[in-house]
């Protein structure tokens, strides 16, 4: 039975719920380790006279998100010794991912990028798998502070968790940004190192507030699971301990993918495996060059902290919110097509900008749009995969479908740098190449558009 579309009032304040401030929150602190990893780290060896080529294949440490599926079913059942039972199963593994990221900030505060780049990419990959790893966690528990029979808060709750997510990383990179420049400024010689201690506050206050994100108190998850680990061992027969480890990683690794083929059957998964690995391609590659691009066209740091992460960070939060809107009344599919052609629109003004040379008005409107179309492609990929979902894999599969998404954001990407080496420099031409790569993840979901196996209004 449909349910009675809702007025654009009633669509809006679906946003008061409590749950959308927690969601919020857990967005921030997912958001918040790709300003250490992504423009932090950037600039910083851009600054150090490190090669662009070397700048992108640095963010080849960004691949591991493509693979945290392979261990979210460790996530999903090992409990952390004493803060588990004191925190619950999800905080407990936030807690001690952001505990790693915050000793790994310690460590880069002792690194000189030029002398030991292996060490500090060491360091830096180390972040990346902490943040990675609490992901897996993080996503599962935004999934579940909402019931699944919610479809409408689902599309709310994924724009807040995108909201958060921007917000971690929008606020934290101006946060970055103006730190090392007064620092800079100070005289502090190390003035990237030193700011990597103040980011770590952050860390320490965001985990402060994580305690009061409440688990939901009683899930039928771990029973569903055993139930599939029976199935399998009746197959099997005799119980031995190479059948009992065929068991587990079959049921905990081969369920959710058997599942997700099961329920939409094996062309559409196809389809739609395909369209999520390459649906926000050209907006990565642009992304990872950006504020390398903003650096040579001659912007400061002051200027790109206002425009690209201040600016930025305003018109995401008022877009992601409008996407959810639209979500909830016309449905993610539309949505995301919309914001495919949107990106592709907005790459456009990027490669505008490099052939007319500096402009602040022209940085400021080519940042407004990217954020604008990013928001709504966010919105309706998070709010689509979540959808997608069986809740007795939450964790598993989502982070399934999640590293799919980033597989093809990080490995690609990691090119951006060579390619732009590649093209002597010539940023307008790479950005009508991000703008082409938006085109095939558009034409696979044209094709399975009416075949998907979701509620989508």
């Amino acid at each position: 039975m449909l349910e009675q579309k809702q007025s654009w009032l009633q669509s809006i304040l679906v946003y008061k719920d409590l749950r959308m401030l927690k969601i919020l929150l857990l967005g921030a602190i997912s958001g918040f380790p790709w300003v250490l990893i992504a423009s932090s780290l950037s600039l910083w060896l851009k600054e150090e006279g490190l090669s662009r080529s070397t700048i992108g294949w640095a963010g080849l440490i960004f691949g591991v998100y493509a693979f945290n599926y392979l261990w979210a079913p460790l996530i999903d059942r090992i409990q952390i010794p004493l803060i588990t039972k004191k925190l619950g199963h999800r905080r407990a593994w936030i807690v001690l991912m952001q505990v790693i990221i915050l000793i790994s900030l310690i460590f880069w505060s002792f690194i000189n990028p030029s002398q030991n780049l292996a060490l500090l990419i060491s360091v830096g990959l180390v972040i990346a798998v902490a943040s990675a790893t609490q992901d897996i966690t993080v996503d599962a528990l935004r999934i579940e502070q909402i019931n699944e029979n919610e479809t409408k808060v689902m599309a709310a709750g994924a724009a807040m968790a995108v909201v958060g997510w921007w917000t971690g990383y929008k606020l934290g990179g101006v946060l970055a940004l103006f730190t090392a420049e007064v620092f800079e400024n100070m005289g502090i010689a190390d003035y990237w190192q030193t700011t990597f201690l103040v980011l770590g506050v952050v860390i320490i206050l965001m985990n402060i507030g994580l305690m009061f994100v409440y688990e939901p108190v009683k899930t039928d998850r771990e029973a569903k699971q055993k139930i599939t680990d029976k199935t399998i061992a009746k197959k099997l027969g005799s119980i031995n301990f190479i059948n009992n480890f065929f068991i587990y990683i079959t049921g905990t690794i081969g369920g959710p993918i058997i599942s997700f083929f099961k329920k939409n059957g094996f062309a559409i998964a196809i389809g739609l495996l395909s369209f999520i690995f390459l649906f926000k391609i050209g907006e990565a590659f642009l992304g990872r060059m950006s504020i390398v691009f903003y650096k040579e066209i001659g912007f400061s740091k002051g200027q790109i902290a206002i425009y690209s992460k201040g600016l930025g960070w305003i018109t995401t939060i008022v877009f992601t919110l409008l996407g959810g809107v639209m979500a909830m009344r016309t449905g993610t599919i539309k949505t995301m097509f919309f914001a495919g052609g949107l990106m592709a629109l907005t790459n456009l003004l990027f490669a505008f900008l490099a052939w007319t040379g500096k402009s602040e008005l022209l940085f400021a409107v080519a940042v407004i749009a990217d954020d604008i179309s990013a928001a709504f492609a966010t919105v309706a990929f998070v709010a689509f995969i979540s959808l997608l979902v069986d809740r007795t894999y939450t964790a598993t599969q989502y982070a399934l479908l999640a590293s799919l998404g980033t597989a093809g954001r990080t490995t690609l990407a990691s090119s951006s740098g060579t390619l732009v080496d590649w093209l002597n420099g010539d940023w307008g031409t790479f950005f009508i190449l991000t703008t082409i790569m938006v085109i095939p993840s558009l034409i696979c979901l044209w094709i399975i558009r009416n075949k998907i196996n979701i509620k989508i209004k």
